[in-house]
C-alpha cells in the first residue's frame, strides 16, 4: 500500500488513466472486428469506409502511448491489404 499522499493520488490516477485507455484499446479491436466481418459479408465498399474510421482509431491510440507504433503499423497494414482491390 502506498504509504504517502502523492503515492495515493498517483494509484488514484493511474486506475482512471487505465479505464479510458481500456475503452480506447476496446474500440481499436472492435473496429477492426467490423472491417473484417463487413469484408468477409462481400460489402468491399462498406469495408473501406470502416477502415478509414479503424485507422483513425489506430493511429489515435498509438499516438498516445496505448499500442505500439509498429503494431499500429501492422494491423492498419494487415487490413489494407485485405481490402485492397485485386489485380486482375
Amino acid at each position: 500500500m502506498a504509504n504517502t499522499t502523492s503515492a495515493k493520488k498517483e494509484i488514484r490516477a493511474s486506475a482512471r488513466k487505465r479505464v479510458f485507455n481500456l475503452r480506447r484499446i476496446r474500440a481499436v479491436r472492435s473496429l477492426m472486428k467490423q472491417v473484417v466481418a463487413t469484408y468477409r459479408a462481400g460489402d468491399v465498399e462498406g469495408a473501406r469506409d470502416q477502415f478509414k474510421v479503424a485507422q483513425k482509431a489506430i493511429d489515435k491510440a498509438a499516438k498516445r502511448g496505448i499500442i505500439k507504433q509498429r503494431t499500429a503499423s501492422r494491423r492498419k497494414s494487415m487490413l489494407a491489404k485485405m481490402i485492397k482491390p485485386s489485380a486482375g
